[in-house]
């Protein structure tokens, strides 16, 4: 089969090419700009584009599937060579329904946790050597590549976005995969550059569980009402499934799980992630893995890329990294961290860079969220708000909307390093939360 991506280059889009090129199929791509370390890995299997831009001649009429990036504009050129030829064109999801038709598909969805889940499912199955198709959103230690595809598997395991599937097709992604087995685990308020009413991303959730197929399974989280609601009203017939967090301690710095079976030493923390262990053990319990063997192998899971993951530092100071950025996530961050270093000096560092978390009708949304912390810093780029044509946002505003005076507000990604290299990281904890990168701070030194 002959394949080729309109904006290669992306996280998603370039882990399903090497994906295809895996299962045997002929792929070409196009992006006008790619970076690491999706350049690397697309160039180790040869589908690295000899030079960045749109190229309409590479679009032939013996293309079998065209697969559309949200990279890409609505008037991309090879995007309009394809529609001239009739190919047929694809968004991300629509293909990777396509590819898992035939199949069981599990689809882990909501508004935060459902990377972490994802994560911690394909980790037990590959603890106990159980094969399955996948997609998820993060880089998974032991796994090469973040989709695989077979022609012989009979689950995927998917994790499904909220988010629009491309230019042309502004469903959410996770609304093409009619899932036989559902999780959500959550909804708090996102992408309201797209949403833009609370209403309107709730409508995404009944949505995806009224996509539920006949007679599956839906495992929820019983303790967001949000959850709850969506599920009460949902007119479509599966199996309910509840969950909530299990009970737990801190002992001398670890977390034990407790079970019918003992404690369980396990090597991540936070309420948010016992919380989506529970929600990972139940989906496991529909793939058949008992709950003995569940445990066996969760107490190897040390996280998902960029969720709570220790940074290893030089000076070997003691520093997190996590992609929160949305408030749900940002105060289940400093939630877990305030409880797992109780006697250790707090020190967290958030960078507002998304749409979202730029918009000052938003702002609001983030009350509270580095309460408990013994220092608070939040950092946005002013050049950034220009580029995104968005409005200023004074520091005096971001203090007032996280409700705490004495957070430090830094608009300047110079001034921000500055005050990062005169701290001493060997005294106290450091939790990085952002979708970007401060401004090129490098975290292990």
């Amino acid at each position: 089969m002959k394949t080729h991506f309109i904006a290669i280059g992306g996280s998603a889009m370039h882990n399903l090419a090497i994906a295809l090129k895996d299962k045997g199929y002929q792929v070409t791509g196009s992006d006008d700009a790619i970076f690491e370390p999706s350049k690397s890995r697309l160039e180790k299997k040869g589908i690295l584009p000899p030079e960045m831009g749109w190229f309409p001649e590479k679009i032939t009429s013996d293309i079998d599937a065209v697969i559309l990036g949200m990279h890409a504009h609505q008037d991309n050129p090879e995007l309009a060579r394809a529609k001239e030829l009739g190919l047929k064109i694809y968004s991300y999801p629509e293909f990777l329904y396509e590819q898992s038709k035939n199949k069981t598909r599990v689809v882990i969805a909501g508004s935060h946790g459902k990377t972490t889940i994802t994560s911690m499912v394909l980790h037990v199955l590959n603890f106990h050597q159980k094969d399955v198709d996948f997609m998820v959103g993060a880089q998974l230690e032991g796994f090469d590549c973040m989709v695989k595809l077979t022609p012989d598997n009979d689950f995927m395991v998917l994790e499904g976005d909220e988010y629009l599937s491309s230019p042309i097709d502004l469903r959410s992604k996770f609304l093409l995969y009619q899932p036989n087995i559902a999780l959500l685990s959550g909804i708090a308020w996102d992408h309201i550059n797209v949403f833009k009413t609370f209403d309107d991303y709730i409508e995404q959730f009944r949505k995806f569980v009224a996509s539920i197929t006949p007679g599956g399974v839906l495992v929820y989280n019983e303790e967001d009402p949000e959850v709850v609601k969506v599920v009460d009203n949902a007119e479509n017939y599966f199996r309910k499934l509840p969950y909530k967090t299990p009970e737990y301690e801190i002992s001398n710095g670890r977390v034990l799980l407790k079970t019918e079976i003992g404690d369980i030493p396990l090597s991540i923390f936070g309420a948010h992630n016992l919380l989506n262990l529970e929600g990972a053990r139940h989906i496991c319990q529909q793939l058949g893995i008992m709950d003995e063997d569940f445990y066996e192998a969760i107490m190897s899971f040390k996280g998902a890329s960029k969720r709570l993951e220790k940074v290893e530092r030089e000076d070997k100071g003691t520093l997190y990294k996590d992609f929160a950025h949305a408030p749900s996530k940002v105060k289940a961050a400093v939630k877990a961290f305030n409880e797992q270093f109780k006697k250790e000096k707090k020190h967290g560092f958030l960078e507002l860079h998304t749409y979202s978390s730029l918009n000052p009708a938003f702002l609001e949304q983030y009350d509270h969220a580095m309460d408990g912390l013994d220092e608070a810093v939040v950092f946005y780029s002013e050049d950034a708000l220009k580029i995104k044509r968005m409005e200023p946002i004074s520091p005096e505003l971001i203090k007032e909307k996280f409700k705490n005076d004495h957070l430090k507000v830094f608009t300047n990604a110079e001034e921000l390093h500055a005050y990062w290299n005169v701290l001493d990281k060997t005294q106290g904890v450091f939790l990085m939360m952002s979708s970007g990168n401060f401004g090129g701070l490098d975290l292990t030194k």
